[in-house]
């Protein structure tokens, strides 16, 4: 069971998704804007927030960069288009995946599932250096010249994917059903936009990446190799 903010401004698709969650033992608090989803936030410690773009007031794009400014809680929009300018906007403000409205609740319940599965990391005796990077997969901590990095779940679980098997190159593809879980022709913009958010968090010069790589024509490798 998760603790699942819902904020969507249309009340039949709030009532609709609010009764399906709860249907499927999640712990749902629902809110129909964005001003009243980040007070909400703030009293409703959520394990996910599923954010709908088009609000009234604050839109969905500022209340995603908000959230993503104070909390590493994990987020998924929902977008009535899908096109670009939303999945790109979305994205780029911080969401961790995203569904297209009108929206099944067996596919939202799949995608939040899949935001909140944790990397299965066992205990080890020491964490993992490279160079001023440290990764401790037995508390799932990043530290980065010793001061603690805050990553969201996804940017972590991409951060361990491609740091256990250093210099191996990694499609696109390949990250989407073992980090996202999406087990079909995912959008590969998740994964583009969780490495550039993850690049400027961990690298001196996201520009010229040291960790995560890009294998041009190909897709991702961690190094230093």
């Amino acid at each position: 069971m998760a603790r699942v903010l819902l904020i969507e401004d249309d009340p039949h698709v709030r009532d609709a998704l609010t009764l399906a969650l709860k249907g499927r033992d999640h712990e749902v608090q629902s809110a129909a804007s964005g001003e009243e989803g980040l007070d909400l936030l703030g009293r409703f410690a959520a394990d996910v927030v599923v954010l709908d773009f088009m609000l009234p007031g604050i839109d969905g794009f500022e209340v995603c960069r908000r959230i993503r400014a104070a909390t590493s809680t994990s987020i998924v929009m929902l977008s009535a288009r899908g096109d670009d300018f939303d999945v790109v906007g979305g994205l780029e403000a911080g969401a961790d995946d995203y569904v297209v409205k009108p929206v099944r609740p067996q596919v939202l319940e799949a995608r939040i599932r899949a935001v909140l599965r944790r990397t299965d990391s066992s205990p080890v005796s020491l964490a993992e250096t490279y160079g001023e990077l440290c990764i401790d997969r037995a508390s799932l901590t990043v530290t980065r010249s010793g001061l603690q990095v805050a990553l969201p779940p996804m940017e972590l679980r991409l951060l361990l994917y491609l740091s256990a098997s250093p210099g191996q190159v990694f499609s696109r593809q390949q990250l989407l059903e073992s980090v996202w879980d999406h087990d079909y022709l995912g959008d590969s913009r998740l994964v583009d936009a969780c490495v550039q958010r993850l690049r400027a968090k961990i690298e001196d010069v996201p520009a010229e990446p040291r960790y995560v790589q890009t294998a041009r024509g190909f897709g991702y490798r961690f190094g230093p190799l």
